[in-house]
């Protein structure tokens, strides 16, 4: 196994519930809203705030809860370096995927308008 694929394997067996509070952390330091992360996560992954909490609950790894997801056909319009990665050259899905929900946090963070950031 390489050490790329311990990484993914890592981050597939990681808990959404472990990193969504840094999420959260994330964009209210920045002076944006809970209710702003859930309407992109929503726009991503399909998921209601109420399905979102379940998942939580559950305490789902990323891979679950991207497989069980419904992930945006504009999904692929999000582009750039996240975490010194280019998202549009990283070949693992699930990776791809994670990192998708990563930039858009980061540019929610970084005070981008809504429309830009949901890719209207």
């Amino acid at each position: 196994m390489t050490p790329n694929d311990k990484q993914n394997e890592r981050v597939a067996q990681m808990t959404f519930a472990s990193v969504y509070p840094h999420y959260v952390a994330k964009v209210e330091k920045k002076g944006r809203t809970i209710t702003e992360l859930h309407q992109i996560i929503e726009w991503l992954t399909g998921y209601d705030e109420k399905k979102l909490q379940e998942l939580i609950d559950e305490k789902i790894t990323f891979k679950d809860f991207f497989e069980k997801g419904s992930l945006n056909p504009n999904a692929s319009l999000i582009k750039g370096v996240i975490c010194g990665y280019r998202i549009e050259e990283i070949e693992n899905v699930l990776m791809r995927q994670v990192r998708y929900l990563d930039k858009l946090v980061d540019e929610l963070a970084k005070g981008k308008k809504m429309e830009k950031i949901l890719r209207v």
